[in-house]
């Protein structure tokens, strides 16, 4: 195993022990953006259409990179 490989498992573990869920299914931005919209539209009982969706996504990104 690789080094890189062994702090990414002690991270894991780490946050596993403060309760968070590890997701493997979340391999990529593509993969978190489809379970962040799921959750967002959830959690505020909605549904968005694909445009809604893109301008949350640009003031998301817009708002953490003026931070």
């Amino acid at each position: 195993m690789s080094k890189e490989n062994q702090i990414e498992d002690n991270l894991i573990g780490q946050l596993k022990g403060l309760k968070y869920v590890y997701r493997p299914e979340i391999v990529d931005r593509n993969s978190l953006e489809i379970n962040f919209r799921q959750k967002f539209e959830t959690l505020n009982r909605v549904r968005l259409t694909d445009n809604e969706y893109l301008r949350l996504r640009e003031e998301i990104i817009n708002i953490s990179s003026r931070l």
